[in-house]
């Protein structure tokens, strides 16, 4: 259901609510007041993005994607806040099948920006990974900074510590016959 409908719905419902309330039916008033405040709230948090979000948490990456995926165009089903938080999501389960293919959406949320910092230092620490991969040194040592500076909390400390670890052992691989020696 697109974001119109369900701001619609939730005026008629709120208006219904006013009126039920005025002619003094009270308990259809304040259930009809809740019913309005639960399709208001799933303009500003989409059911889909909360129920993906507890698969993720549980480490269910085919449930989540299933529920994500029901997304079908996230430009006129979510609210502009979340456009960055929908990306990062699909990020995060594309980098599980194929890490290079996720960084076009890491990139995508970045740009479109997310209000929390440690899902901004969850980004830029992915795409750190992906520049590892890559062997771009420079770019994943701007990007770890960066990630470091946004986790403000310290959630991700661990995560960066052994990343930077990672990093400084890219300097001690040496190649010689397209082999690497450890």
């Amino acid at each position: 259901m697109s974001n119109i409908v369900r701001l619609i719905v939730a005026c008629v419902l709120f208006g219904a609510a006013v009126a039920l309330c005025a002619f003094g039916f009270w308990g259809w008033g304040i259930l009809s007041l809740l019913f309005g405040g639960i399709v208001l709230l799933s303009f500003f948090f989409n059911e889909n993005m909360i129920i993906a979000q507890y698969f993720l948490r549980k480490d269910n990456q085919a449930k989540a994607e299933e529920w994500l995926y029901k997304i079908t165009d996230y430009e006129k089903q979510l609210h502009k806040n979340q456009h960055g938080y929908y990306n990062l999501l699909i990020g995060l389960i594309e980098s599980r099948k194929a890490p290079m293919k996720s960084e076009k959406y890491f990139k995508k949320a970045l740009s479109l920006g997310m209000k929390m910092s440690h899902n901004t230092a969850l980004a830029k620490l992915s795409l750190a990974g992906i520049s590892m991969a890559k062997r771009n040194k420079r770019e994943a040592q701007m990007y770890l900074s960066e990630a470091a500076k946004d986790d403000k909390n310290k959630l991700l400390a661990d995560q960066i510590k052994m990343m930077k670890g990672q990093l400084a052992q890219m300097d001690k691989q040496v190649v010689k016959g397209g082999y690497r020696q450890f």
